[in-house]
């Protein structure tokens, strides 16, 4: 059973998040006790709104309820998200058609990292996110916090098996491009038009084997300086970035 802190949301923008798309999923509220009025008004208002109880808590209780994560003096519980079962996710690329955008993670393991790829996908229009069952991060509080409010308006689908998903993605017509060090085409020179799956490699590791046979295509990001590789959620925002660019959002 996962532990109940992964159901926690903290920070003003990401509370604030769950309750523009989730209020009905908030089961409980902590508001720092003592802390400056105007700031957290709102909030406050906003959850008493939604008919959940505000308990007040010292800054130290916040901080052991999200391991010590920037709360900003409020911390909601929420159910978690419901991700995508197989059937669901199929249906989703189905009922999309020609302008599904989706992007797969493959085995990224810090919850941050996650948080923050939720958070650019939210921003690009993506569809849905796709990650392994398996040696993936979870929808933890840092990966919550991360997203800032992403994690809730995303739809997550946990893939038994990534290979055979994308190999089920490309029978259904949908174009997989892979981001490869070693590639050597540049994602500049690459045609991105939907349906498309741009799919991204863990931390430090990139692409696996299987993974990287199941792609249409590979391509790199140009790296011009001393560094060999961009961080994972980075390398998801300038590939999601020149999609957009590309194919701009509701085009099909």
């Amino acid at each position: 059973m996962a532990d109940s802190r992964e159901r926690f949301v903290y920070g003003l923008h990401a509370v604030k998040t769950v309750l523009d798309r989730r209020p009905e999923a908030i089961v409980a509220a902590w508001l720092q006790e003592h802390s400056a009025g105007d700031r957290l008004a709102g909030v406050a208002a906003a959850i008493e709104a939604s008919g959940v109880e505000i308990r007040r808590a010292s800054r130290s209780t916040l901080d052991l309820k999200v391991n010590g994560g920037a709360h900003q003096g409020v911390v909601i519980e929420v159910r978690a998200a419901r991700e995508f079962t197989v059937r669901e996710f199929e249906a989703l690329v189905v009922e999309r058609g020609r302008a599904l955008r989706l992007l797969a993670l493959d085995r990224v393991e810090d919850p941050r990292n996650l948080g923050a790829c939720l958070r650019t996908a939210d921003a690009a229009g993506i569809d849905a996110v796709i990650v392994p069952r398996t040696r993936s991060a979870g929808l933890t509080p840092a990966a919550r916090k991360a997203a800032t409010g992403a994690a809730e308006t995303v739809p997550l689908h946990r893939a038994a098996n990534l290979a055979r998903t994308l190999a089920w993605l490309k029978g259904a017509g949908v174009w997989i491009v892979g981001a490869d060090a070693s590639a050597d085409r540049s994602l500049y020179e690459s045609e991105l038009r939907t349906p498309l799956a741009i799919v991204v490699g863990g931390e430090g590791r990139g692409l696996r084997r299987l993974t990287r046979e199941s792609c249409d295509e590979l391509v790199s990001i140009p790296m011009h300086g001393a560094v060999a590789s961009l961080n994972v959620s980075v390398a998801c925002g300038v590939a999601l970035y020149e999609l957009l660019r590309q194919c701009p959002a509701g085009d099909p």
